[in-house]
């Protein structure tokens, strides 16, 4: 009897000891010099004062003066600008050289990462709650929907520093107001990134976690804050928001 309780002591120990790996996600999503920017766009960036970006902000093809609401200053060597709105430079497609060319590969390497994690295949969930989100607790995957998606109440989103996750979302993406995207476990914005094919609209005082690949126009409404990347295939609308890169 005794001999057998130590076996099972013995068995405990060793579970204890090499817990279950949980699963990590998807292989990550490779941005190239599109994760040089907090914000990069195509056909525009502008802001409702005041807005406040931590981090750079690019625009190809579009010129600098699709940079509006900004008051940009240029700098002298030509090269970017400056604005009272961004922690970090403002880069447009008419800048000096070689500024375009650097914006246009970081353009090509956004169009790329879109075009990767928008078709990996095998998804964890396919149309989980038929869109509506709010309220869930997802771990670690790749997640599709062949729809919109609505987040109503806070998603939280439960992991390690190492798990990824990958939403294909093949509609628009919209927060509510106030709602809230919640990392636990140590999981990283840098590590989640939303495909978006349709428009993304932010809430007005919501707050968002990831990397936003839109295929269409992204746009945080009054007093949204955003831990991550916009990198639109179109234009980025930040209305008395906030965008700060992530780590």
């Amino acid at each position: 009897m005794l001999g057998v309780l130590c076996i099972i002591l013995g068995i405990l120990q060793l579970c204890n000891a090499n817990p279950p790996t949980p699963a990590l996600g998807p292989s990550s999503v490779f941005l190239g010099f599109a994760a040089n920017y907090a914000v990069l766009a195509q056909s525009g960036v502008s802001t409702v004062p005041q807005s406040h970006v931590i981090g750079d902000i690019g625009l190809s093809p579009a010129a600098a003066s699709f940079l509006t609401g900004f008051s940009i200053t240029k700098r002298a060597t030509g090269l970017s600008a400056s604005s009272v709105q961004v922690t970090g430079s403002l880069f447009a497609a008419d800048f000096t050289t070689p500024t375009p060319l650097n914006l246009n590969n970081a353009v090509g390497n956004m169009i790329t990462a879109y075009n990767d994690a928008s078709t990996r295949v095998n998804p964890t969930s396919l149309n989980l709650g038929a869109g509506g989100i709010g309220g869930l607790t997802l771990a670690p995957g790749l997640y599709k929907w062949t729809t919109v998606v609505n987040i109503a109440t806070d998603l939280t989103l439960s992991g390690t520093p190492t798990s990824t996750w990958i939403f294909q979302i093949a509609g628009g993406l919209t927060t509510a107001s106030s709602s809230k995207i919640i990392l636990k476990g140590g999981a990283l914005a840098k590590n989640i990134v939303w495909a978006v094919a349709d428009t993304v609209v932010v809430g007005s005082g919501a707050h968002f976690e990831g990397i936003i690949l839109g295929q269409t126009s992204v746009t945080l409404l009054s007093g949204a804050t955003h831990n991550g990347r916009i990198l639109s295939q179109t234009a980025a609308v930040l209305q008395q928001a906030t965008v700060r890169q992530p780590t």
